[in-house]
């Protein structure tokens, strides 16, 4: 007893002189000799606090809060403290993506707390980036139940919403946030792109540019990359700094985190170990593009493994990359900085990010540096503007050499088209016009493009169409209901009537590729071209119109028609799209021409000569090395 008072004597002493370090080492040795003691085990979480040992502190601070003897004044302090520790805790590891323990830190401080808004809303931040949309939303209405005023957790509440399909009431989230604070940039931001979702095109103009003016002159505003380059007229070098901006203001936790300073090695003559990195190894676009491209890599000379963090849905799609890959990593449960250790640890010499700054978008794991040559490819069309991607991976036509200085990246150019493609397509039997709800005598328009890539200045060239040609119908993807609905409206305006307007469900790969069949021309948009559903189209031997702009988005069509030998199809001016248009569809005999040319040629072209492809791209990468 009198060894357990002279050091608890000499922490004192040390606590009292600032030595908190030291002081603490005394509580411990105290506690391991009295162990019940609560003023001591009250300093130590105190100290632990101050010294942001944030975990040690709420050890402390739990326990305590279990016992029943405390007057009312001490347990709330505690209390308090350890609501601290933990929120401390949530807040570390929400920042540095240990996404699943920022969420069970935030679940058990609201045990406590159960009437903060600001608990609530980070919990909702945690599982919206687990993608747990649903528990995010009743996180987010939770918060703004107690605190209806927190603009930020009406915008956020809007961003679930819309990954949960609820675009009207997203956009009422993101009015909201605006009523409460007209300067949350990002909200503006998302209300512009939903809206662009919707086709409700209605101060669209104006928006934009003040949007345009942001990303210009307040290089703090939040603007999402993605969203930005779909709106039109925005020019690559503003995209540029829309994506440095975004980089400058998200990173910055991931690039200063200390414990992930890695080294690179590399045996000689070694395989050359090629990590993939995606969100959609899935039933999307992307694995329709890759997969072919991943089983005809070279085994002799490179190893291809897998990193995913999207779902799994269990769709012929995810199995075929599973078994294509020479390894195959789930780290979804995982966070950033973790699966960079394992893509180091696993010996990765080139990490290529297929999903960039788009939906679900895990980009700052590239901070960190796992890798010694990092790429970005396929997923985001544009540049990453960080200096932590080493290469863009293009084509000559996408990115000519002249507007290099757009592109942060070093641009590393195939020699044909950029994007791979899937000869091994599942396609459906071929269905008639009447299966699809198309007249059969009408000339039938096609856009399967989603419904934020058709913009008032492309529909109204659409409605000249229509209204030169009276027996066309205009043939487009059912992405929404409000997009529909204003779509009509919209038509209606021009004078064309609503059955014109006919839409085509969602439905199977298989059946989409087969329904091509039954439509005359696909109509590409702009400023964000088809580009997946170009490649489709063209297999299906259907002729893709495209108007080629000055960004990467609104060039990939072109650069697919350029590998498959139908630069006839590429215009550079809506006025020179509008009348080649025309010209295919008041000429029969031009257009049959077109069409046997793409079913003899477009297959065996370089745009899907997967081989070739694959061949161009390892030399690339080996050279890089």
């Amino acid at each position: 007893m009198q060894n357990s008072q002279k050091i608890l004597t000499k922490a004192y002493t040390l606590h009292r002189s600032g030595k908190l370090a030291e002081a603490l080492i005394a509580y411990k040795q105290v506690l391991v000799l009295t162990p019940k003691d609560l003023n001591v085990q009250i300093n130590a979480g105190n100290i632990c606090l101050q010294l942001e040992r944030f975990e040690e502190a709420a050890g402390y601070f739990r326990r305590l809060a279990r016992i029943n003897a405390l007057d009312a004044e001490t347990k709330q302090n505690i209390r308090s403290a350890m609501c601290y520790a933990i929120e401390q805790l949530g807040n570390h590891a929400q920042a540095i993506g240990h996404f699943a323990q920022a969420e069970a830190c935030y679940q058990e401080i609201l045990q406590f707390s159960p009437h903060n808004a600001v608990y609530y809303y980070n919990l909702g931040n945690a599982q919206r980036e687990m993608g747990k949309a649903a528990q995010a939303a009743e996180s987010y209405q939770q918060s703004i139940k107690l605190d209806p005023n927190d603009a930020d957790a009406h915008n956020n509440l809007g961003n679930v919403l819309r990954e949960l399909g609820l675009l009207d009431k997203s956009i009422a989230c993101y009015q909201a946030a605006l009523t409460l604070n007209p300067n949350l940039h990002h909200a503006k931001v998302h209300l512009v792109h939903q809206k662009q979702h919707c086709c409700d095109w209605q101060n669209l103009t104006q928006d934009i540019e003040e949007i345009r003016g942001w990303v210009k002159h307040v290089p703090t505003a939040q603007i999402s990359p993605f969203a930005f380059l779909a709106m039109p007229n925005t020019t690559a070098e503003e995209q540029q700094q829309c994506a440095v901006n975004w980089v400058n203001n998200r990173f910055k936790a991931y690039v200063n985190h200390n414990d992930t300073l890695f080294t690179y090695s590399r045996k000689p003559d070694s395989k050359l170990k090629i990590g993939y990195f995606s969100a959609d190894f899935r039933l999307h676009p992307l694995a329709f593009l890759i997969s072919e491209l991943i089983e005809r890599h070279d085994r002799a000379q490179f190893e291809v493994i897998a990193y995913s963090y999207g779902p799994n849905d269990k769709s012929p799609a995810r199995q075929r990359l599973e078994k294509a890959f020479d390894k195959f990593n789930d780290v979804r449960a995982l966070s950033e900085i973790d699966t960079a250790k394992k893509i180091n640890a696993d010996g990765i010499n080139i990490l290529i990010d297929l999903t960039g700054f788009t939906q679900s978008s895990r980009s700052g794991l590239l901070a960190l540096r796992p890798a010694p040559i990092q790429i970005n490819w396929l997923g985001f069309p544009g540049t990453m503007g960080a200096d932590f991607y080493d290469y863009l991976l293009s084509d000559t036509f996408i990115t000519p050499p002249s507007e290099s200085d757009y592109y942060t990246e070093k641009l590393a150019l195939m020699p044909d088209c950029y994007q791979p493609n899937d000869t091994k397509r599942p396609v459906a039997a071929l269905t008639s016009r009447s299966d699809n709800q198309l007249p059969d005598d009408a000339f039938v328009f096609c856009s399967f493009n989603q419904s934020f890539k058709i913009t008032s200045d492309i529909f109204a060239v659409w409605m000249h169409l229509l209204s030169n040609i009276p027996s066309s119908v205009l043939w487009l993807l059912d992405c929404n209901s409000w997009a529909k609905s204003n779509l009509i409206a919209e038509a209606e305006k021009h004078g064309i009537e609503a059955t014109r307007i006919i839409f085509a469900p969602r439905t199977s790969i298989d059946q989409h590729l087969a329904r091509h069949a039954c439509a005359d021309l696909f109509l590409d948009t702009l400023p964000y071209n088809a580009h997946t559903t170009a490649s489709d189209a063209l297999w299906m031997g259907l002729p893709v119109l495209t108007c080629a702009g000055n960004t990467f988005a609104s060039r990939v069509a072109g650069s697919l028609l350029t590998s498959a030998k139908l630069t006839e199809l590429i215009t550079y001016s809506l006025a020179e799209y509008e009348i080649k248009a025309l010209e295919l569809a008041g000429n029969p005999e031009i257009l049959k021409q077109l069409k046997n040319k793409i079913v003899t040629q477009v297959k065996d072209s370089a745009l899907f000569d997967s081989e070739k492809f694959v061949k161009n791209l390892e030399k690339i990468l080996l050279d890089m090395v």
